[in-house]
């Protein structure tokens, strides 16, 4: 996504929220549950989480304002459900692709094809990152300090794969690990904004589209020696 950096977090321990009301309920009233999860999420990434009243989540479910409060105590529990969902989902998914041990260049195109799969389940959760990154971390209190912990560690997985990369001669030494880290995070997330399910390439198509350009590059015949 891009935040103004990256999500997710590879802790062994999921995302931290605070002032959820969340049980661990079952049936009906966790689907309930889930449900006005998803309709809040569609508001915020349609109008912004900033803009986005309790009243409209209600109106949009349905049901008065005060029947929401059974199940969040405020817009930004939700928005936290919203957010950390998708976040355990991408740190779990690549912490299992760094277990796997495999060569640098092999872990990295799966890491590529996690970020691109998880834009058309979490559209909502990253276009929120996206857009309200900067008013989620200025809100007062520590709050929503897990997004920054979060983004500050899935940057250290992408950045130790590269540096292993170049250790191994997989990769070129001359490139920066971590601007090299944020074009590629930057690529993946804002794809969100012009993705369309559906169209010409779904997920898996455009990730290895992105895959063959990352590695291979563009140009054909030997790498020119000077700068253009």
């Amino acid at each position: 996504m891009n935040t103004r950096k990256n999500s997710g977090g590879a802790t062994s321990t999921p995302v931290k929220r605070q002032g959820t009301k969340r049980t661990a309920s079952s049936g009906p009233a966790s689907e309930r549950r889930d449900h006005l999860v998803k309709l809040a999420a569609e508001l915020f990434a349609r109008k912004g989480f900033q803009a986005t009243t309790v009243r409209e989540i209600a109106e949009e479910a349905g049901i008065l304002s005060g029947s929401l409060y059974h199940h969040f105590d405020s817009k930004e529990t939700i928005v936290d459900e919203v957010l950390t969902t998708f976040l355990d989902d991408l740190v779990g998914r690549y912490r299992a692709a760094l277990e796997q041990e495999g060569e640098p260049r092999a872990i990295l195109s799966e890491m590529v094809r996690i970020g691109f799969s998880t834009l058309e389940p979490h559209r909502a959760a990253i276009t929120v990152m996206q857009n309200d990154w900067n008013y989620l971390r200025s809100l007062p209190g520590d709050r929503f300090d897990y997004l920054v912990k979060a983004e500050d560690e899935v940057e250290r997985m992408w950045v130790e794969q590269i540096k292993l990369g170049q250790a191994v001669g997989q990769f070129r030494a001359d490139v920066d690990p971590k601007l090299t880290y944020r074009m590629i995070r930057d690529t993946i997330w804002v794809a969100v904004r012009w993705f369309r399910p559906g169209g010409r390439l779904n997920t898996t198509g455009l990730a290895e589209h992105y895959i063959t350009v990352l590695f291979d590059g563009l140009a054909t015949g030997e790498r020119s020696s000077h700068s253009a």
